[in-house]
């Protein structure tokens, strides 16, 4: 609203909800993208162990084979530690625009790292052979090969993942550059259209890297494997992380510099290294989702494999595709939750906005008292805070209810139907809409950083500028809000029904309520 309707720079002191968008920042891109990586980690860590816990020769082996998958998120926190070096030592930045590609550098050489060390690892602790249950076969045989195969496969398709996020979505890229192009075209209108075609083709070539992963950790190793190949795309998750939260910090660095006053060089500087964290922000995402289908697949396996269903699940059963189909509904449905809640809570900042302002003229002449100020901003930040706790309660209770409801009425072959649906539909979207949010928001940048050689493409201020300003306003609840989101949907609902296997199982053998009354309808 500042920027379009009044006129004032991004971050300025005038401007009350300034302090809410940086503290929003902080809360949304690093706690929250940090809880949400660490809860895969635990999530995929717990379903390797549950499916290796029903293996006898694991058990017969020792406590070293079973504590496999901690060994791999023990050593992957070690080579991110050294491979933190990289930006320090080996290839320390030294000017605005070496920061993207240092970061990236990085992230390849933990990568790799993390690749060479599982091989030693899995040969010292796993056993020359052993036996485990599996989905798609009753039991299999596993080999420390094929195990570090399955392992390997997750962090290489992480870093696959995290380059192919980076073309989508960094302004140095033709991708991006288009966006931008398309403001000078059809205003807001073309940038939009723009950026959701961008969002749908980034979803190609990671689904093709995760159908890749999960093909090969399957066959290899069955669930075991995808857990495992889960925990090898996490294994650089303190990198990971370290890529991901240089976003925020170069966005709150511009704002501050903003705020204070500092020369318009500084802003200049910390827009190209704002540009380049969008881009990082974006990869870090990029492994999230990733990661997230993953785990969500190796908790579904464990699921399976607690029930004891060893025949498999036919996804032509009636029941079971009837609620894939509504499995796939679910993360529409909570993404249009999530996006409405943001929808309503950036009016309410922005009416809060327009009556400080008209109540008070001297906020905009920038002669307001100190305190007049602060109320004004600490109004903003209890409307975005109070709006945070109040709206989530409906999607939270939609994906926690899905599948306890499912199972609890129709049977665990229902939540089969419902967590194939939900873990299909779930990952294509979050990839589009975190994809989609960043282009746009680097759409921006590249026309404020002046670095096309189009005028029209140059600088602040302009009906094109203006257009990439509502290209990157819609973008914000898609890439910082949806997008992201739709991780823990995946996750948590995979969780709650391992948690409550017992629980479905004990309700007519795994039935449900639903068939218990038909049964019992049809002998009446």
């Amino acid at each position: 609203m500042g920027k379009c309707d009044l006129g004032i720079p991004e971050d300025d002191p005038r401007n009350p909800a300034v302090i809410a968008d940086n503290v929003g920042d902080n809360v949304g891109d690093v706690a929250g993208m940090s809880s949400d990586l660490f809860g895969s980690f635990a999530e995929a860590t717990c379903a390797a162990l549950v499916i290796a816990a029903t293996s006898q020769d694991m058990r017969a082996a020792g406590w070293n084979a079973l504590m496999f998958p901690l060994a791999v998120s023990a050593v992957g926190m070690f080579v991110c530690l050294l491979a933190s070096f990289v930006a320090t030592w080996l290839r320390p930045v030294k000017n605005k625009h070496d920061v993207e590609f240092t970061l990236k550098l990085q992230l390849i050489i933990t990568s790799l790292a993390v690749v060479v060390a599982v091989t030693f690892l899995a040969s010292y602790m796993l056993p020359a052979e052993f036996v485990l249950k599996g989905v798609a076969q009753a039991a299999f045989v596993a080999t420390p090969g094929r195990v570090s195969v399955c392992v390997c496969a997750g962090t290489l398709g992480g870093l696959a993942i995290g380059l192919v996020t980076e073309y989508y979505t960094s302004h140095s890229y033709s991708p991006v550059r288009e966006v931008a192009a398309s403001c000078k075209k059809g205003g807001a209108a073309t940038n939009i259209i723009y950026g959701l075609a961008l969002g749908y083709l980034s979803t190609i070539v990671p689904i093709f890297i995760l159908a890749s992963v999960i093909f090969t950790a399957f066959s290899l190793c069955d669930t075991y494997g995808v857990a495992l190949a889960a925990l090898g795309m996490l294994s650089t998750l303190a990198t990971g992380l370290t890529v991901d939260g240089f976003g925020p910090v170069s966005d709150n660095a511009g704002g501050i510099a903003e705020m204070s006053g500092m020369e318009e060089e500084v802003r200049e500087c910390t827009d190209a290294l704002d540009a380049a964290g969008n881009t990082t922000a974006a990869i870090g995402k990029g492994f999230a989702i990733g990661s997230a289908a993953l785990v969500s697949l190796a908790l579904y396996g464990a699921f399976v494999v607690r029930l004891g269903i060893d025949s498999g699940v036919n996804i032509l059963e009636p029941l079971t595709f009837s609620f894939l189909l509504l499995g796939a509904m679910l993360p529409y449905w909570f993404s249009a939750l999530t996006m409405k809640s943001v929808g309503e809570a950036a009016g309410a900042m922005v009416e809060e906005v327009k009556s400080q302002f008209a109540n008070d003229p001297r906020l905009m002449a920038g002669t307001a008292p100190k305190d007049v100020v602060a109320r004004g901003r600490d109004r903003c930040i209890a409307i975005s805070t109070e709006a945070s706790l109040r709206e989530m309660v409906y999607p939270s209770a939609l994906v926690m209810l899905a599948p306890l409801l499912a199972g609890t009425f129709f049977g665990v072959y229902a939540v089969f139907g419902l967590l194939t649906g939900g873990l299909v539909s779930g990952v294509q979207l979050a990839i589009s809409m975190s994809n989609t949010g960043g282009a746009w928001d680097n759409a921006k940048k590249f026309i404020e950083q002046k670095l096309s050689d189009d005028p029209e493409l140059r600088g602040k201020g302009t009906d094109v500028h203006k257009a990439a300003v509502v290209g990157d306003t819609v973008g914000d609840p898609l890439k910082d809000t949806s997008g992201p989101a739709l991780n823990i949907l995946m996750k948590l609902m995979a969780i709650l029904s391992l948690v409550f296997a017992e629980y479905f199982w004990a309700i007519n053998e795994g039935r449900g309520l639903f068939n218990v009354a038909v049964v019992a309808a049809r002998r009446v």
